[in-house]
C-alpha cells in the first residue's frame, strides 16, 4: 500500500466521518463534560437528590420495526465480539447489523440507543478505528472480509485489521467481569457463565444506578485477584488495564439501566441485565447463546443532558480506585501465578506522572488521554516506514485528544518507556493486540 494513497483515503474520510460527528450537537456535549468535570459519581451525589428527570418521549429506545431484534447470520459473515452494548445495537440496527462499521456509525448509534456522550463515543469510535481497524472503521468481533470494511481493501497500521477481538492489550484486557483472561480461555469475547453469575448475584435490584455501581466493587476487586491468583500471563496495561477494563463494571448500570420516573437516573434489573448479555434461564442454570444480545422492550435510555461522558466514565474509574488502589497500577503476573509486580508508574512516564497522582484533579484523564497515544509507536513497529506520514495518517485521533486536554493544565508526557513490560509474557506474548498467545 502506498503511503499517499492511504493518506489521501484517509483524510477523505474523516472529513465526513471524524470532522462531521462533533457537530452533532457538540456545544450541547461539551456542556455536559463542564458540568460533570470534577464530580465522583458515587462520591460526590447525594442519593437523596435526583440528578435529572425522566422524559419517555425522548429516551424510548425502539425494539420494533426497523429495530426489532435480528440475530447475527454467522455464516454470512455477521460479527460479534466482547462488547455486549455493541453486540446488541447491531442486533437491533443502531449500528450496521453485520458488525463493520464506520467513525460515525458507532459515535451515532450508541447516543442513539444508549445515550452516550458524543465525547465518549467519538473518542472509543476513533481509537478503535485506528488501533483496530483501518483507520476508517473497525469490526466489533474478528477479522473481517475486506469488502465490509470502509474502502474495501484498504488496510491497519500493522496490516489486515483485527477487530475488537483481536485487541487483547490494545483495547480489552483481563479482569472483565463476564469475560474470561485470554490466557485461561483461549478468547476474551465469549461470556463465561460462573462470571455472569458472580456478577448477577452483586447487582441490588429496586435502587438507583449510583447504588448499584458502588455495590460492584467487592467483585471487582475479587476478579482483579482471580487474574493474579489464577492467570500467569495477567497483564494490566496503563490503558486497555487501567481505563478500559474498568467498563465492563460500569457501562452495565450507565449504559444499561432502564430509566423512569422512579428512577430517572436509571436502575438496572437483573432480567434487563440477562438480555444485554445473551444469557437465558434461571439463575444456578443460565445459559449464554453467542451474539443474542437485546435491548429489552420497553426500555428508555438516559435523558438528553444526562449522557455518559469522559468525565463520568473517569469519575466512576476513580471511585473504584480510591477503594482499592491497585486497580490504578500498572503491572502483572511475571509467568507464574502469584507473581504480579507493579511497575513504578514514575519511571513508566519518565516522571511526568505517579500512581497516588491519578487520584488528583485531571489526572487520570490527562493521563489517559495522553497513554492513548504513546502506544503507537509500539503497535506500529517498523511500520512508520511503509505507512509514510503518519502526523496526516493518525490526525483523526491526535484531534480527539488535543481537543479534550484544552483548559486541562495536563503535564506533557512525550512517550512510555516500555522496557518496563519486560518482565511480563502476558505483555511480550502479544505486544501489539491478539486474539490468542503465541506458542
Amino acid at each position: 500500500m502506498k503511503a499517499t494513497l492511504l493518506s489521501l483515503a484517509v483524510l477523505a474520510m474523516t472529513a465526513t466521518e471524524v470532522v462531521a460527528f462533533p457537530a452533532i450537537g457538540a456545544e450541547h456535549a461539551q456542556k455536559i463534560a463542564e458540568s460533570q468535570r470534577g464530580k465522583r459519581s458515587t462520591l460526590a451525589r447525594s442519593p437523596r437528590k435526583k440528578r435529572v428527570t425522566f422524559d419517555a418521549a425522548s429516551q424510548y429506545t425502539s425494539t420494533t420495526g426497523a429495530h426489532a431484534f435480528v440475530p447475527p447470520n454467522f455464516a454470512a459473515g455477521d460479527v460479534r465480539g466482547p462488547c455486549p452494548g455493541l453486540n446488541a445495537a447491531a442486533n437491533h440496527g443502531y449500528i450496521p447489523h453485520n458488525g463493520v462499521g464506520t467513525l460515525g456509525n458507532f459515535v451515532n448509534g450508541t447516543n442513539e440507543a444508549y445515550g452516550m456522550a458524543l465525547d465518549l463515543g467519538g473518542f472509543l469510535a476513533v481509537y478503535g478505528s485506528v488501533f483496530d481497524g483501518n483507520l476508517l472503521g473497525y469490526s466489533i468481533g474478528g477479522p473481517t472480509s475486506n469488502s465490509q470494511l470502509p474502502l474495501n481493501n484498504l488496510l491497519g497500521l500493522t496490516g489486515a485489521p483485527q477487530g475488537l477481538s483481536g485487541s487483547h492489550n490494545k483495547y480489552e484486557a483481563d479482569t472483565s467481569p463476564t469475560r474470561g483472561d485470554l490466557y485461561l480461555y483461549g478468547n476474551n469475547y465469549e461470556v463465561q457463565v460462573p462470571q455472569f453469575q458472580h456478577y448477577y448475584d452483586a447487582l441490588i435490584e429496586g435502587v438507583d444506578a449510583d447504588t448499584q455501581y458502588a455495590n460492584l466493587i467487592d467483585y471487582r476487586i475479587a476478579r482483579f485477584n482471580d487474574s493474579i491468583t489464577r492467570n500467569p500471563y495477567f497483564f494490566y496495561s496503563p490503558f486497555a488495564g487501567v481505563l478500559v477494563s474498568p467498563a465492563g463494571f460500569s457501562f452495565p448500570v450507565r449504559m444499561m439501566a432502564n430509566h423512569s420516573e422512579t428512577f430517572p437516573e436509571g436502575s438496572l434489573s437483573k432480567e434487563q441485565l440477562m438480555s444485554f448479555f445473551a444469557i437465558t434461564g434461571k439463575s444456578g442454570n443460565f445459559k449464554y447463546t453467542v451474539g443474542h444480545e437485546r435491548i429489552p422492550d420497553n426500555w428508555y435510555k438516559r435523558a438528553i443532558g444526562d449522557e455518559y461522558t469522559i468525565p463520568g466514565f473517569l469519575a466512576d474509574v476513580l471511585d473504584f480506585g480510591e477503594k482499592y488502589p491497585p486497580l490504578l497500577d500498572v503491572g502483572g503476573n511475571t509467568g507464574k501465578v502469584d507473581s504480579f509486580t507493579f511497575v513504578d508508574l514514575g519511571s513508566l512516564t519518565k516522571g511526568v506522572f505517579a500512581a497516588g497522582d491519578l487520584l488528583h484533579g485531571n489526572n487520570l484523564e490527562c493521563y489517559g488521554l495522553q497513554v492513548s497515544q504513546a502506544a503507537l509507536p509500539d503497535i506500529l513497529g517498523g511500520a512508520e516506514t511503509d505507512i509514510g506520514d503518519l502526523t496526516q495518517v493518525l490526525k483523526p485521533l491526535s484531534d480527539t485528544v488535543a481537543e479534550r486536554l484544552l483548559g486541562l493544565g495536563c503535564p506533557k508526557l512525550d512517550g512510555i518507556d516500555k522496557s518496563q513490560y519486560n518482565i511480563f509474557p502476558g505483555y511480550n506474548n502479544c505486544p501489539n493486540g491478539c486474539s490468542g498467545y503465541k506458542a
